[in-house]
């Protein structure tokens, strides 16, 4: 990651912002009437909308259920006015696959699929903005999505990244510290056990310093917790009310 006035020699970075600070985190669960769950958050100023539907009946061909578990769908997408630059091909692209599927792995290692057998989970993330840890805001995002849907987790799903600038680690990158090219990882976690549900790297990181990309990832997602872990228990509070009146 080049130095680019990223971190000042008071260790502040562009936004303002210390090493291990994340950018502002803003979220709203059930903001659509229509799917079984959904939730909208911000992370600086970068958006996602996360929508979930199921369990539900396997649709298609009854030869992909799983005979144990449910199977998880996920699509991602990001929106046409996402970026300053026109998006030619947001739907069906190799970034949107494999985003799609590093989405689908994190949320099977987080979501009891056992209780529902020969059943579906479709969980779909759009990206609104994006301003860097696009990946990030939609599971935290999605995990909002997947508890306001009712649906059992073994944990809250909380991600952030995180990379080096020379030898101070960044969590929660701007897309400006993501531009800038270096070590970068993606990290989603289950905060209580500790449990990585993904490890993402972007580049060649050696043993030495991948402990502290890893130490900042891991920070930021237990702070991001406490925001999500408060989100929802506002959202229960403010329901709890609604059907009490």
């Amino acid at each position: 990651m080049a130095a680019l006035e990223l971190l000042s020699a008071e260790g502040f970075r562009a936004d303002g912002r210390r090493p291990a600070e994340l950018r502002k985190l803003r979220a709203r669960m059930g903001v659509f009437a229509q799917p079984d769950g959904s939730a909208y958050i911000e992370q600086g100023n970068t958006k996602a909308l996360a929508v979930v539907y199921g369990p539900h009946e396997m649709r298609g061909p009854r030869s992909k259920a799983l005979p144990d578990r449910a199977l998880v769908n996920c699509q991602y997408s990001v929106a046409t006015f996402s970026t300053s630059e026109r998006q030619r091909r947001p739907h069906g692209d190799r970034k949107a696959s494999e985003m799609s599927l590093h989405l689908k792995q994190t949320f099977e290692a987080a979501i009891l699929t056992q209780l529902f057998p020969r059943s579906q989970i479709d969980i779909y993330v759009q990206i609104l903005q994006a301003d860097g840890g696009n990946y990030c805001a939609c599971v935290n995002a999605a995990t909002l999505a997947v508890i306001d849907a009712g649906i059992p987790l073994r944990d809250y799903v909380c991600a952030s990244s995180a990379g080096l600038l020379e030898d101070t680690a960044l969590a929660d990158l701007s897309y400006l510290e993501e531009a800038a090219g270096g070590p970068q990882a993606a990290l989603a976690l289950l905060p209580t056990s500790g449990h990585m549900a993904l490890l993402r790297l972007d580049s060649r990181l050696h043993h030495d310093r991948l402990g502290a990309v890893l130490e900042a990832a891991g920070g930021a997602c237990r702070a991001v917790h406490a925001v999500l872990d408060r989100v929802v228990r506002e959202h229960v509070r403010d329901v709890t009310a609604l059907l009490g009146a």
